[in-house]
């Protein structure tokens, strides 16, 4: 028998998954993405010379800020105690790799946070360049690895 899915009820409507017995347990999840850029924006990344300023700073700020706020944009994603969020981005010489991970001890994981922080730095990164190449552009968003909860630890195989 398949399980049914915790956030239809039998009537098949929406509804929020209820958490309230289990444990809070340590978790983290871990997502990345790219945002790809023309080599003169990458010139503009490395020298320091995007005339909106600090892009990297700012979009770091915005991912943080974005992974305590996921439950304000998903509807059905519990309110949940972030406990740390890291994000890395990285200029590349097609662009800016980034890297959210977010850690919790909660009754339910953070992937969506870790996912919400990536994509709202992308965005970050975007609005900061756009004024320099309007076709930049955000790809590869995913969760590449989770750990604690139920089901336990995951990373990703494929690249």
């Amino acid at each position: 028998m398949t399980q049914p899915f915790g956030h239809l009820d039998d009537a098949g409507r929406a509804r929020m998954v209820d958490v309230t017995a289990k444990q809070p347990t340590v978790r983290a999840a871990t997502a990345e993405g790219r945002v790809r850029c023309p080599a003169h924006v990458v010139a503009a990344l490395r020298a320091g010379d995007v005339p909106k300023g600090d892009v990297l700073a700012v979009a770091r700020v915005a991912g943080i800020a974005a992974a305590k706020r996921t439950p304000d944009l998903l509807p059905l994603a519990h309110v949940i105690g972030v406990h740390g969020v890291v994000v890395d981005l990285e200029v590349t010489d097609d662009g800016v790799d980034l890297t959210a991970t977010v850690r919790t001890a909660d009754r339910t994981g953070v992937e969506m946070e870790a996912l919400t922080a990536v994509s709202v730095a992308a965005l970050a990164v975007v609005d900061m360049v756009k004024g320099l190449d309007r076709g930049v552009s955000i790809e590869g968003v995913r969760v590449v690895a989770k750990s604690g909860g139920r089901s336990g630890d995951w990373r990703r195989e494929d690249p």
